[in-house]
């Protein structure tokens, strides 16, 4: 069975065990809350599964690329995204909101240095304009984990609802 078939039957099978339980147990509030976030956590682990084959083919085409070496930023947004996706699902399992808080401001982190990424690439490419597929493959890897780091996000936001029945966006809290 491909992933995506299994991912399929385990998405049809968790929907339909949803609809048994809402039907013939009267859950409470809370159990409602965790099985809609246990829905949402399952549609952004599929995102999070796309966007790591994305960075698998970007990997890929550039081992026929000219060499260029990965920058720094990279590889710490990989190793930030990471943590991130790792310690969101870890808050879902204990069902801990104040770690899912805690991972929403991390979050910026990431866009940073997506941001500096972008700029280090662009000015690599008007230096040196034979490396613009290249770099431009490094670009698509730099989205990518910080979709991922997104999606680790949303998984956080779903555990504060999960737990406390508040729906929090990102950063809507600091202000508060």
């Amino acid at each position: 069975m491909s992933p995506q078939l299994a991912h399929r039957h385990f998405h049809d099978e968790l929907s339909e065990l949803k609809s048994t339980l809402l039907a013939t147990q009267q859950p409470m509030a809370r159990d409602l809350r965790l099985l809609m976030a246990a829905m949402k956590i399952s549609n952004d682990l599929e995102r999070v599964g796309d966007h790591a084959v994305n960075i698998a083919q970007s990997a890929e085409r550039l081992l026929v690329s000219p060499p260029i070496v990965p920058e720094p930023e990279i590889v710490e947004m990989a190793r930030l995204a990471r943590r991130m996706l790792a310690d969101a699902l870890d808050a879902f399992v204990r069902a801990d909101a104040q770690a899912g808080r805690a991972l929403c401001r991390r979050d910026d982190q990431v866009d940073s240095l997506h941001d500096s990424v972008f700029r280090i690439l662009l000015t690599h490419m008007m230096e040196t304009p034979h490396i613009i597929s290249a770099a431009m493959e490094l670009f698509l890897v730099s989205r990518n984990l910080e979709r991922v780091a997104d999606l680790a996000t949303n998984i956080a936001e779903d555990v504060v609802f999960m737990v406390e029945g508040k729906t929090i966006k990102h950063h809507a809290e600091e202000t508060a």
